[in-house]
């Protein structure tokens, strides 16, 4: 199941604060993906809500991570927060105004990729210039093929403007 938020505003229901058991297999999860930096929020507080029909995990009052599926997320201001360096994808300038619409991001729109990136896998979209991320999404196909000269590959799940990003805790 794939979500992409869009519209106005998103309603936080059913907040709980998370049990170690799971903080620690979240952050498993969260390292086989995008490495050590996770560890910096070790000692954090968690909290489980639901934003409308999203589950959202909120770290420190700062809402960081989303799920999709089985798969935990970042939210654009969780790669801010966390300093995530891998699972990178960049797209040159004329791809951010469709990126930061919600759209898909195509092949010819990437200048580079993260060549451990498979199929499936949860990717950060950042773009070229200042390497600021603006969107979240999910690899259609491998890192080592994206650069290619046309078709799709990233399904778009988060971007900058979106409900997820304007969501006040």
């Amino acid at each position: 199941m794939l979500v992409c938020v869009t519209g106005d505003r998103l309603k936080v229901r059913s907040r709980v604060q998370i049990r170690k058991s799971e903080k620690i297999k979240l952050l498993k999860d969260l390292k086989s993906s995008f490495g050590d930096t996770v560890d910096s929020f070790s000692e954090k507080k968690f909290e489980t809500a639901t934003a409308d029909d999203m589950p959202i995990v909120i770290i420190e009052g700062r809402t960081l991570l989303f799920q999709v599926g089985d798969t935990y997320f970042p939210t654009v201001r969780g790669v801010l927060e966390l300093g995530l360096k891998t699972n990178v994808v960049t797209v040159d300038a004329g791809a951010i105004r469709f990126v930061v619409n919600g759209a898909d991001v195509m092949c010819p729109g990437i200048v580079s990729a993260d060549p451990d990136i498979q199929a499936g896998d949860p990717v950060v979209i950042l773009e070229e210039t200042h390497k600021k991320p603006l969107a979240i999404g999910i690899a259609i196909i491998s890192g080592a093929d994206m650069k290619a000269s046309s078709g799709k590959a990233i399904k778009s799940v988060h971007y900058v403007g979106d409900k997820l990003w304007n969501l006040d805790i």
